[in-house]
């Protein structure tokens, strides 16, 4: 029996997917210049399409994907996952040309965020100008703050706002900082030079900082000199990468340290990569940092001229919007080119990190100490601390007090102190009822427990953490139900998507709170749930609000 065979109409044949745009392909090869066509450069090449065009449009998408030799698909994963990132899609209207960025995190809405954010949409004509909330950018103690493209405005009104971005005033403001001549004026880099030259050991320097008692001061507290040595102790290549995604709502130190002596970071990152035996360094910035991105370019390419990278180099690799990559293994898979979605432990990034090499990660902090460590001896160091805790620690401190802002101060110091000693007091007309010991995720403390030691560990028994040290202080003008709904609607925002108990539990705490059903069985059970379940410290620490809440301000909250 024969078989008809059907012919397909040359006429209505078409190729599947979109077609290949010959000249927008030319203008993405001309935007991205001599940027290495690499999957770990995705993210960087995003940026420059974006910084370029105002916007991702669906057609560079498609000839990005061609240039790097990856499937469109691929392409519009990464570029949807981050919120900074503005895809066009056929028949749609690129956004407004300036972007106006009105944080709504928890320190901001106490200074007024949403009236802030109701006045300004009166003003603006949303062809002209787009408005937009934007979960932390680091300005707490400014609050409430904003960015017009990428200025940042501190204690922002809705008429200044609207006068930046009329006069074009939308580039970064950096500040008067230490460059590299006067750090090495005051002997910066001398102690890279000794160890580079054998005057110091690795073994030594490890040692040294053991001694000391310095801890990763990014949040989890796990001692540098052992996380020295463990990564060490894995077979070479070795990779650093540094955590510059400061995203936890109420933290903003490494920001101000960047802001102000960015060497003494740079030095101790290159000691740590010599010590551990790094091949190379990747700093992780985060995009609501524009001015700390500059002035780091400008200061990183200065140290490449001057020879100190010529052992170990720094790549700069800027974020896109998004707290999760906070997590190291979701910044590493970032640093890759891909979206932020944190990995299965283990393996531990210190055997299996970055391209899968062993992976020495610090956050700013803990890198800022570890030249005054060396030079003073630990002792120095250790005897900082009060109440047996050891070292200094750099406290964010917003909310509720006159002089809100990084307060330098020994480990084991006590919220009571802080707003007493260090902040000036309360505010007038304020009474203080309870404290963030440890921003966002770090839960809500009554001011009842105000005289607790503030360091990792001290708080376990409360259900709360220190963190990255961000101390949100909270009066009897402040709602502590609305506190929670505020936290849990950023992580609700910010959850990655990638584990049921994360994703969906924080949109089910979200909606009952929003209905004022705080059912505490059913609050509780979801906590329990993602807790024990989620993927990563994000969905495990999400509900701590709530949980705090419950215990701390159950009669006083709860209806």
């Amino acid at each position: 029996m024969n078989k008809q065979v059907k012919k397909t109409d040359p006429k209505i044949a078409k190729p599947k997917g979109r077609m290949l745009d010959a000249v927008a392909l030319a203008e993405v090869d001309t935007m991205l210049g001599s940027m290495p066509r690499r999957r770990d450069m995705v993210i960087e090449a995003l940026h420059r399409l974006q910084d370029r065009q105002g916007a991702l449009h669906a057609r560079h998408l498609k000839a990005l994907a061609t240039c790097f030799r990856m499937a469109e698909a691929e392409i519009f994963e990464v570029a949807s996952f981050y919120h900074h990132f503005d895809i066009v899609k056929d028949g749609e209207n690129a956004p407004a040309a300036i972007t106006i960025r009105v944080c709504d995190s928890l320190s901001c809405m106490m200074a007024g965020a949403e009236d802030l954010i109701g006045r300004i949409e009166t003003l603006v004509d949303p062809s002209a100008l787009r408005v937009v909330r934007a979960a932390c950018i680091g300005r707490c103690a400014q609050a409430p703050a904003a960015l017009v493209g990428r200025r940042e405005v501190d204690h922002a009104t809705a008429e200044g706002l609207l006068a930046l971005a009329q006069a074009g005033e939308t580039t970064p403001t950096v500040p008067a900082y230490r460059d590299l001549e006067a750090y090495r004026a005051d002997g910066g880099y001398g102690l890279l030079a000794d160890c580079l030259a054998g005057k110091h050991t690795p073994e030594e320097i490890i040692a040294l900082l053991s001694d000391s008692g310095l801890r990763g001061l990014g949040g989890a507290g796990f001692p540098s000199g052992r996380k020295w040595s463990i990564v060490r102790s894995y077979p070479a290549p070795r990779l650093m990468t540094i955590n510059g995604d400061e995203g936890e709502p109420g933290t903003f130190k490494d920001r101000s340290y960047l802001e102000s002596d960015p060497h003494r970071m740079l030095e101790g990152a290159l000691i740590a990569a010599w010590a551990v035996g790094c091949d190379r360094i990747y700093l992780y910035m985060r995009d609501e940092y524009p001015a700390v991105l500059q002035l780091l370019n400008t200061e990183i390419a200065r140290l490449d001229a001057a020879g100190f990278t010529q052992q170990v180099g720094i790549e700069l690799r800027r974020g896109a919007g998004a707290y999760i990559c906070g997590e190291e293994s979701a910044m590493i898979e970032s640093i890759e080119g891909k979206r932020g979605l944190p990995r299965h432990r283990p393996p531990y990034i210190a055997e299996q990190g970055l391209f899968d090499r062993p992976t020495l990660n610090h956050n700013i902090e803990t890198l800022f100490w570890v030249r005054d460590i060396v030079q003073k001896g630990p002792q120095w160091f250790a005897d900082q601390g009060v109440r047996g805790h050891k070292g200094m620690r750099s406290f964010s401190v917003s909310g509720r007090v006159n002089n809100p802002g990084v307060k330098l101060a020994p480990a084991g110091v006590t919220a009571r102190e802080l707003i007493e000693d260090y902040c000036g007091g309360m505010r007038g007309g304020h009474r203080f009822i309870g404290y963030l010991p440890g921003g966002a995720s770090g839960g809500l403390l009554p001011a009842s427990l105000a005289d607790l030691p503030l360091d990792f560990g001290t708080l376990d028994q409360y259900g709360c953490f220190v963190g990255s040290h961000a101390v949100v202080i909270l009066s009897d003008h402040d709602d502590p139900k609305a506190v929670a709904l505020n936290l849990l609607r950023f992580f609700e925002h910010e959850s990655c998507g990638q584990c049921t108990p994360c994703r969906s539990g924080t949109q089910m705490l979200v909606r009952m709170m929003e209905q004022g059903d705080w059912n505490p069985d059913l609050m509780r059970d979801l906590d329990q749930v993602m807790r024990d379940a989620s993927i990563c410290g994000l969905g495990q620490a999400a509900s701590n609000p709530v949980r705090s809440v419950l215990r701390f301000f159950l009669e006083e909250t709860v209806s």
